[in-house]
């Protein structure tokens, strides 16, 4: 059995409450990819397991260049397109990368799932969000890491506006 929680931990989540401490907005979907599904779980299935190549459901193609590169390209459904998440995957795990569903809308994988008796799969609720969350709120989830820093809602000519419990909880854009 595989174990990828120290890496991810590492390469994924410290960088995650790092990234919210310093103000930023991270994407931790982007670095899971990078660093542990198309990083070391890629290597360990190639290297322990044998296996040539990685197959995913992302919403994603491949293009096979001539020169031995490959492109990413977009993904059918253009409502359902992952490849900004896909973008920092190197190089070389691309080239060890099927994406066999980028071709197909997702009614389309519905159907063919429903058709060959995969029920749950083809009825399964959209999954969003982050994944180590899980159906918890964010606010009560962050709070288990970063302690409350509270400040002040400021308008643009420096009028106080409201309070809020630390700048953590909140993204740029955020209704």
């Amino acid at each position: 059995r595989a174990e990828f929680v120290q890496d991810y931990w590492n390469e994924v989540f410290s960088h995650f409450l790092q990234e919210i401490q310093c103000g930023h907005t991270p994407n931790p979907d982007v670095l899971c990819n990078k660093e542990i599904k198309f990083g070391v779980f890629q290597q360990y299935i190639i290297k322990t397991m044998g296996f040539v190549a990685m197959a995913t459901g992302h919403y994603a193609r491949i293009d096979q260049m001539n020169d031995g590169t490959v492109r990413l390209l977009k993904g059918v459904d253009e409502f359902k397109d992952q490849t900004f998440f896909l973008s920092t995957v190197s190089q070389k795990a691309l080239q060890k990368t099927v994406f066999p569903i980028g071709h197909m809308t997702k009614s389309q994988v519905r159907r063919i799932a429903k058709e060959a008796g995969l029920h749950r799969t083809a009825c399964r609720k959209e999954s969003m969000g982050l994944c180590f969350i899980g159906k918890r709120r964010f606010p009560k989830f962050i709070e288990e890491y970063i302690e409350e820093r509270p400040g002040l809602f400021m308008s643009h000519d420096g009028h106080v506006i409201g309070e809020h419990r630390g700048h953590h909880y909140y993204t740029i854009g955020q209704r």
